[in-house]
Protein backbone atom coordinates (compact mmCIF):
# COMPACT_ATOMS: atom_id res chain seq x y z
CA UNK A 1 0.00 0.00 0.00
CA UNK A 2 1.34 3.27 -0.74
CA UNK A 3 0.72 6.86 0.51
CA UNK A 4 1.23 9.93 -2.00
CA UNK A 5 0.58 13.32 -2.41
CA UNK A 6 -1.44 15.26 -4.40
CA UNK A 7 1.19 15.40 -7.27
CA UNK A 8 1.54 11.98 -7.38
CA UNK A 9 4.61 11.64 -5.65
CA UNK A 10 5.38 8.77 -3.55
CA UNK A 11 5.80 9.52 0.61
CA UNK A 12 5.98 5.81 2.30
CA UNK A 13 5.38 2.12 1.22
CA UNK A 14 3.50 -0.98 3.17
CA UNK A 15 4.31 -3.92 2.40
CA UNK A 16 0.93 -5.88 2.86
CA UNK A 17 1.38 -9.13 4.20
CA UNK A 18 -2.00 -10.58 3.86
CA UNK A 19 -4.57 -10.30 0.94
CA UNK A 20 -7.16 -7.43 1.04
CA UNK A 21 -7.21 -3.96 2.03
CA UNK A 22 -7.12 -4.08 5.60
CA UNK A 23 -8.03 -0.77 7.42
CA UNK A 24 -4.89 -1.18 9.46
CA UNK A 25 -2.39 -0.40 7.03
CA UNK A 26 -3.91 2.60 5.73
CA UNK A 27 -4.22 3.86 9.44
CA UNK A 28 -0.36 3.07 9.98
CA UNK A 29 0.56 5.27 6.84
CA UNK A 30 -2.02 8.33 8.41
CA UNK A 31 -0.20 8.32 11.59
CA UNK A 32 3.00 8.16 10.43
CA UNK A 33 2.37 11.17 8.06
CA UNK A 34 1.27 13.27 11.52
CA UNK A 35 4.03 12.08 12.97
CA UNK A 36 6.05 14.49 10.65
CA UNK A 37 3.30 17.13 9.88
CA UNK A 38 2.88 20.26 11.65
CA UNK A 39 0.35 20.27 14.58
CA UNK A 40 -1.86 22.56 12.94
CA UNK A 41 -1.79 21.05 9.22
CA UNK A 42 -5.24 19.83 7.90
CA UNK A 43 -4.78 16.88 5.15
CA UNK A 44 -7.64 15.67 2.81
CA UNK A 45 -7.58 11.96 2.27
CA UNK A 46 -8.78 10.05 -0.64
CA UNK A 47 -8.86 6.59 -0.18
CA UNK A 48 -11.14 3.75 -2.34
CA UNK A 49 -13.12 3.10 0.77
CA UNK A 50 -12.70 6.78 2.54
CA UNK A 51 -16.06 6.55 4.20
CA UNK A 52 -15.73 3.34 5.37
CA UNK A 53 -12.19 4.34 7.14
CA UNK A 54 -13.91 7.48 8.42
CA UNK A 55 -16.77 5.31 9.71
CA UNK A 56 -14.52 3.05 11.58
CA UNK A 57 -12.08 5.29 12.84
CA UNK A 58 -15.55 7.27 14.77
CA UNK A 59 -16.70 4.08 16.11
CA UNK A 60 -13.25 2.63 17.33
CA UNK A 61 -11.39 5.47 18.09
CA UNK A 62 -9.03 4.15 16.08
CA UNK A 63 -6.71 7.21 15.53
CA UNK A 64 -6.27 9.98 17.70
CA UNK A 65 -8.79 12.83 17.99
CA UNK A 66 -6.27 14.83 17.06
CA UNK A 67 -5.49 13.51 14.05
CA UNK A 68 -9.21 12.88 13.37
CA UNK A 69 -10.14 16.35 13.71
CA UNK A 70 -7.27 17.41 11.00
CA UNK A 71 -8.18 14.93 8.08
CA UNK A 72 -11.14 15.20 5.88
CA UNK A 73 -11.88 11.72 4.10
CA UNK A 74 -12.77 11.49 0.44
CA UNK A 75 -12.95 8.55 -1.71
CA UNK A 76 -10.99 8.59 -5.06
CA UNK A 77 -13.10 9.41 -8.18
CA UNK A 78 -13.41 5.88 -9.61
CA UNK A 79 -14.99 4.42 -6.82
CA UNK A 80 -17.35 7.43 -6.30
CA UNK A 81 -18.46 7.20 -9.60
CA UNK A 82 -18.11 3.55 -9.96
CA UNK A 83 -21.00 2.65 -7.12
CA UNK A 84 -24.35 3.87 -5.77
CA UNK A 85 -23.05 4.43 -2.25
CA UNK A 86 -25.17 6.19 -0.18
CA UNK A 87 -21.93 8.62 0.78
CA UNK A 88 -20.63 9.35 -2.61
CA UNK A 89 -21.82 12.73 -2.78
CA UNK A 90 -20.55 13.45 0.95
CA UNK A 91 -17.17 12.13 -0.43
CA UNK A 92 -16.49 12.75 -3.95
CA UNK A 93 -13.66 14.55 -4.34
CA UNK A 94 -15.14 17.03 -7.06
CA UNK A 95 -18.08 17.79 -4.20
CA UNK A 96 -15.88 18.71 -1.48
CA UNK A 97 -14.18 21.55 -0.01
CA UNK A 98 -10.65 21.67 -0.60
CA UNK A 99 -9.82 18.86 -2.88
CA UNK A 100 -9.14 20.86 -6.21
CA UNK A 101 -9.39 18.78 -9.57
CA UNK A 102 -7.56 15.58 -7.33
CA UNK A 103 -8.75 12.35 -8.36
CA UNK A 104 -7.37 10.23 -5.47
CA UNK A 105 -6.10 7.96 -8.60
CA UNK A 106 -2.47 8.11 -7.69
CA UNK A 107 -1.72 5.10 -6.61
CA UNK A 108 -3.36 3.21 -9.70
CA UNK A 109 -0.77 5.27 -11.76
CA UNK A 110 2.03 3.68 -9.40
CA UNK A 111 0.99 0.09 -9.87
CA UNK A 112 0.50 0.58 -13.30
CA UNK A 113 3.82 2.06 -13.84
CA UNK A 114 5.59 -0.62 -12.02
CA UNK A 115 3.82 -3.80 -13.22
CA UNK A 116 6.86 -4.59 -14.88
CA UNK A 117 8.33 -5.52 -11.26
CA UNK A 118 5.96 -8.07 -10.47
CA UNK A 119 6.33 -11.48 -11.58
CA UNK A 120 2.83 -13.33 -12.83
Amino acid sequence: MALLCRHVHVLWLVNMTSAGEKQHYALVLVNYLFDHLPATMTVGLLHDIGCQLERSCCKWKLLDDGILSRLKFGISVFHAYGHQWPCQIVYHPHKCVGFGLSDGEGCERLWSSLKMLIPI
